[in-house]
């Protein structure tokens, strides 16, 4: 039975009419030395946001038992908080967004088997604790209450594990909220007078104040500037020693503020936007990319089958290929839409993209090329297809279906075209501007709707600092 099902779907198909699709173009990259996605002053709120949001998931993916009980835990706290910034010029939102990113708002959390480790509400490392930021913190015993915590705790005696608790809060001030975020306070003023930026002295908590200043002394000698522009404003063709020593770091602490900045965001929204942030929170948890929250499910036109698809070409929705993709850095598969013929339909229906998901596949490719200085192509294995296309190969690929999403084949000319490739991901990932996925062969990567824009004004010709343009950096 179901062979004649499919065989009369076969018959159907064959039967369509489809529009004869554009002709391919030839298209161009920007001038050699562009890069559209470099840092520019006047974007550098725009920056900001992107990099926030570009960076949020780990927050969702990671929370315990999830953002919004995360987000519970936290708010309890905010009392505290209130009452350790008050009159410090610290933030108390940055504060409750360390509490958010470093703790979860769990009190006795330590982050590695020894509570040397960073421990607490606010994750302090106890030489820190107790060299520079004044705490009371008796390690040996602190050790050994932590040992016979965990031991009370496996036999399931929680009495006596709260007791070891509060004996443990005694000689060590890390595990009393009040005191820990007091010390957090303490080291964000001192950041902050080093730095004279809070934005650098919130990065400096997890990076550490002598780490971020080796990183401004590789990129100006030592100035100060926003974060937002040392971040962006390096890359390994561009103050390539600071980009070396930043991106680096274990632990992403180069992402630090930006997390800072998206547990902030996540907080207010537990108050104010409750809603909003369960919806949001179903999207970035629904796979481990951000494909959904770019283009949340039914929000983007979907293609059912060869009709529709060919039909988005002619609407000019999907555009072909370029013609000239060896000029462009690319290469393509000659397998790809190879089993077009199953659904009736020519290969050339499977060889397109949103506008969009091209140019940024076109700049990807440039500035691949310009960091590695390898003329060997990226190889497009696949791009936009249709739901009955993949019915028939027995995939399910919802994304690529919209015509967002492309794959590219892990298949590197060199180490250094390989690390191009991963700095240029790391840093379209930063601006919001794609999710990516490393599958066994190839690298998967659905753009979002607005990269054009993006890529657009990055490639404009610069002009000096306009009033707007002061008005950011005044901002940042």
């Amino acid at each position: 039975m179901a062979l004649i099902a499919t065989a009369i779907v076969s018959a159907l198909v064959g039967r369509e009419r489809l529009p004869p699709l554009p002709a391919p173009t030839a298209m161009h990259a920007a001038p050699l030395g562009v890069d559209p996605f470099a840092y520019d002053p006047a974007r550098a709120a725009d920056y900001v946001e992107r990099a926030t949001a570009g960076n949020a998931q780990v927050l969702y993916l990671n929370s315990p038992g999830g953002v919004i009980a995360t987000a519970a835990r936290v708010a309890a706290y905010r009392p505290l908080i209130d009452a350790a910034t008050a009159g410090s010029g610290i933030d108390p939102n940055i504060l409750e967004a360390i509490v958010f990113l470093e703790s979860a708002g769990r009190p006795n959390v330590i982050a590695g088997a020894d509570v040397a480790d960073a421990a607490g509400l606010t994750q302090i490392l106890a030489h820190t604790g107790q060299a520079l930021l004044g705490m009371h913190i008796d390690l040996a015993r602190s050790r050994r209450l932590t040992e016979q915590i965990e031991v009370a705790y496996a036999q399931g005696r929680t009495g006596a594990a709260a007791r070891l608790d509060h004996e443990r809060s005694l000689v060590d001030d890390r595990f009393v909220p009040r005191l820990a975020l007091a010390a957090t306070v303490r080291y964000l003023e001192l950041a902050e007078r080093h730095f004279g930026r809070s934005d650098l002295a919130v990065e400096s908590y997890h990076m550490g104040i002598g780490n971020l200043q080796s990183v401004l002394d590789e990129y100006d000698g030592g100035v100060a500037v926003p974060y937002v522009q040392l971040y962006f404003d390096i890359a390994p063709d561009r103050h390539a020693a600071a980009y070396e020593l930043l991106s680096g770091f274990t632990d992403d602490s180069w992402l630090y503020y930006w997390r800072v900045l998206a547990a902030a965001q996540i907080m207010d929204a537990y108050r104010t936007q409750p809603g909003a942030l369960a919806r949001l929170a179903s999207l970035e948890t629904a796979t481990d990319t951000i494909a959904d929250v770019l283009h949340p499910p039914g929000s983007t036109q979907s293609f059912a089958n060869p009709s529709r698809l060919a039909a988005a070409y002619v609407d000019h929705v999907i555009v072909r290929l370029p013609s000239n993709p060896g000029a462009l850095g690319l290469a393509y598969d000659p397998g790809m839409g190879a089993f077009a013929g199953r659904v009736g339909a020519p290969v050339a229906l499977y060889r397109g993209l949103r506008p969009a998901a091209l140019e940024l596949l076109i700049a990807l490719a440039a500035r691949v090329q310009a960091l590695s200085a390898v003329r060997a192509p990226l190889i497009v294995v696949s791009t936009v297809s249709d739901r009955r296309y993949q019915q028939r190969l027995g995939i399910s690929d919802p994304e690529a279906t919209t015509g967002y999403t492309f794959q590219i084949a892990r298949l590197y000319a060199t180490e250094a075209q390989a690390r191009a490739l991963q700095a240029m991901l790391d840093r379209l990932q930063a601006l919001n501007l794609i999710a990516w996925a490393r599958e066994p062969d190839t690298i998967e990567i659905t753009v979002a709707s607005d990269a054009s824009t993006v890529i657009e004004d990055g490639t404009r010709p610069a002009v000096a600092c306009s009033t707007r343009c002061a008005r950011t950096r005044a901002r940042s």
